[in-house]
C-alpha cells in the first residue's frame, strides 16, 4: 500500500482532456498515484487546465515529441523515488481502471516492463487495415529478430518497474520511443509481458496518421529498430 506509481502523461494542446485524463488517475485507490504531466511546450491551455486538476506539470521550453517527453518523465520519477512508471496518453484514449493490471506484474518482481494491448483479445479495437498492417509486420520484425512477443508495439500505455525506468532516464530513443524501447529492453535483458487493456476512441481531436503516413512510419520504424539492434548499452 505504500508503493508510489507515477502516471506520466505526454501532452501536446490537449487542453479538453487532459483534466479528465488527470483527474481519473487522481481517484485510483490502492496505492500513491501521482498523476505526472509533460506539457509538450503547447501553444493551447493544456499546462492550466492539468495543474487546476491537480497534477504535478513540468513544462518543456520548447517540443520534444513523445521520446523527449517520456524521458523527462523518467527522470521526474527517478529523482523523486517512484516505485513504479506508467505512461498514458493525454487525449483520454487510454482508461486509468486499467492501470493496476499493468503495474500487478511489475510490483511482484516478475517483469521489468508491461505492455498494455489491443490485441491480445477481442477489446473492440478496430485499426484501419494499413496502420493494423504496420503494427504486425513491427511485431514480426521484433519477434524474429529479439525473440520478444509484442502485437502492440506502438502502445503508450505501459508499466516499467524501476530498474528499467531508471535505465530508459538515460537511454530512450526519441524518434519512435515505443517500438523501439522494445528493442533496448531486449539489448539490457528486461522481463517483458504483455497484457490485454481496453481502449476508448478519443472525444477530441483526430489521429494524424493516414494510410500513407502509416506506411512510412511503419517502414521508418523497421529502419530504426534495425540500427539499434547494433547500438552499444
Amino acid at each position: 500500500m505504500n508503493k508510489r506509481i507515477a502516471v506520466i502523461i505526454p501532452a501536446y494542446n490537449e487542453e479538453r482532456s487532459i483534466a479528465g485524463v488527470v483527474r481519473s488517475v487522481s481517484g485510483l485507490s490502492g496505492f500513491v498515484y501521482d498523476p505526472v504531466v509533460i506539457n509538450d511546450n503547447s501553444t493551447d491551455k493544456t499546462s492550466d487546465e492539468a495543474t487546476l486538476a491537480g497534477a504535478t506539470v513540468i513544462n518543456l521550453p520548447c517540443q520534444l515529441g513523445i521520446g523527449g517527453a517520456v524521458q523527462t518523465g523518467f527522470k521526474y520519477a527517478l529523482e523523486k523515488g517512484y516505485d513504479v512508471c506508467v505512461q498514458t496518453d493525454g487525449d483520454g484514449q487510454h482508461l486509468a481502471s486499467e492501470i493496476p493490471k499493468l503495474i500487478g506484474p511489475i510490483l511482484s518482481g516478475d517483469f521489468d516492463l508491461v505492455i498494455g494491448s489491443r490485441f491480445v483479445s477481442d477489446t473492440g479495437y478496430e485499426a484501419s487495415f494499413m496502420r493494423g498492417l504496420g503494427i504486425t509486420i513491427i511485431s514480426l520484425f521484433l519477434r524474429v529478430t529479439t525473440g520478444i512477443r509484442v502485437k502492440d508495439t506502438t502502445s503508450g500505455f505501459r508499466a516499467a518497474g524501476r530498474r528499467a525506468f531508471a535505465f530508459f532516464s538515460s537511454e530512450y530513443p526519441q524518434d519512435y520511443p515505443e517500438p523501439e524501447s522494445l528493442v533496448y529492453a531486449y539489448q539490457k535483458k528486461f522481463r517483458v509481458l504483455e497484457i490485454s487493456t481496453r481502449m476508448i476512441d478519443r472525444e477530441y481531436g483526430r489521429s494524424s496518421i493516414t494510410p500513407i503516413r502509416a506506411m512510412y512510419y511503419m517502414v521508418k520504424v523497421l529502419l530504426a529498430m534495425f540500427v539499434d539492434l547494433f547500438r552499444k548499452t
